[in-house]
């Protein structure tokens, strides 16, 4: 949980997020998830999992992972 963001929704992110293109032939998909909590001393209701992608073959391969909050 280093970066917000559990493997569960690193991955629902990936199957069930928007996707649009980034930097060098990657990806990054964006998922919001009801959050209706605390991150770092603030309440915020939505935490957005955005996971930068690569498909390479038949495998999808996780570069880094962004957490947003609002």
């Amino acid at each position: 949980m280093e970066r917000g963001a559990t493997q569960i929704e690193v991955r629902d992110a990936v199957r069930k997020g928007s996707r649009e293109p980034a930097p060098r032939g990657r990806e990054i998909c964006r998922y919001n998830f009801g959050f209706d909590g605390t991150w770092q001393g603030k309440h915020y209701a939505i935490k957005q999992v955005a996971p930068v992608i690569k498909e390479e073959g038949h495998e999808i391969i996780v570069i880094t992972v962004y957490t947003f909050y609002f």
